[in-house]
């Protein structure tokens, strides 16, 4: 076990490298850090000496990648990439265009985004989880049909369209909740709501319809006819074993949604206003301030590598066959 982490760990390096020279180099493809300069000095103040004077400060003024000017190690240290990238690999972000400290951002605008995302997946893992399970008991019934035929709807609905609609409906004619914002403690509550109910409608669709295909495969193996053989209700069977069973699948589409729950949902905080990650995101593209973006790039591929590893973790738990070597 312990020699499987070390080896995955090993692994990540290489692809944390890769995800930050491919960042990288599609940054300074659409924008070079004179364009930079000149978004954010404004156009009544960009001068060519202005523009080398924040080239400097910022720490643009050095070449890209490999600098031949310098002697030795310096060929690389000298350079944008490794000054900008390589403090990101002991979690040092440094400062954004602006001089903030993205770090301490990053730590402060978490928990906003844990708060819609946590709840939104817990309570629509269960959900989900159980629909699938209902339609599976009564497959090929009027009421499968009918909950396949909602998830299908649903599925075909833009999550603009919720968000939009819930904001109009919830918010602006029945004035239940405030429409966007966010506050701290208990206050933060009703501007929580909204947006939790927005993800687990716009979720139910999709999920509830995979989850469902996995059960049914899984009710057509041996080992659900041996159970039926020797006499265990459908019920029992479909909870006992089947659910079981299907734990392995379920668990590699939770993976996917790991990153999201510290990145947050770039969509909804966006529209709410909340101070996430998912709002910090979209503001750094916007003011295309690079040392946000790669950050953001980095800590998402470094969670979801993170939920890889936990995920093959999880199957030792959930199948004693899976041994990890």
């Amino acid at each position: 076990m312990i020699a499987y982490l070390i080896r995955r760990m090993l692994y990540a390096i290489p692809i944390l490298v890769g995800v930050n020279l491919l960042t990288f180099a599609l940054f300074f493809v659409v924008n070079t850090p004179d364009d930079m300069a000149r978004m954010q000095l404004g156009i009544k103040r960009v001068t060519p000496e202005a523009i080398r004077l924040w080239e400097q400060q910022k720490g643009y003024d050095k070449p890209l990648i490999f600098n031949r000017e310098a002697k030795g190690i310096g060929r690389l240290t000298e350079t944008i990439f490794w000054q900008k990238s390589a403090s990101m690999f002991w979690l040092d972000f440094g400062y954004s265009d602006d001089g903030r400290d993205i770090q301490r951002e990053i730590g402060a605008r978490m928990w906003p985004s844990l708060a819609i995302a946590l709840p939104t997946f817990l309570i629509g893992l269960f959900f989900y989880v159980s629909f699938a399970l209902v339609m599976t008991l009564f497959r090929a019934t009027l009421l499968d049909m009918a909950g396949v035929a909602l998830c299908v709807t649903l599925m075909s609905i833009s999550g603009l369209f919720y968000i939009i609609g819930g904001q109009f409906l919830i918010s602006k004619l029945w004035h239940l909740v405030p429409i966007s914002g966010y506050a701290g403690g208990v206050q933060g509550f009703r501007f929580l709501v909204l947006p939790v109910v927005i993800g687990l409608i716009s979720g139910i669709g999709s999920s509830s319809r995979w989850y469902r295909t996995i059960f049914l495969e899984e009710m057509g193996k041996d080992y659900v006819r041996t159970a039926r053989a020797k006499g265990l209700s459908e019920i029992r069977v479909l909870f006992t074993h089947v659910l079981k069973n299907a734990m392995i699948p379920i668990l590699t589409g939770v993976v996917v949604v790991i990153p999201l729950l510290f990145m947050g949902s770039l969509l909804t905080e966006s529209f709410f206003g909340i101070p996430g990650l998912g709002s910090y995101t979209i503001d750094a593209i916007n003011a295309q301030d690079f040392s946000i973006v790669r950050a953001m790039v980095f800590l998402g591929s470094l969670l979801y590598i993170a939920g890889l590893i936990l995920t093959d973790l999880s199957y030792t738990m959930v199948d004693p066959r899976v041994r990890l070597s």
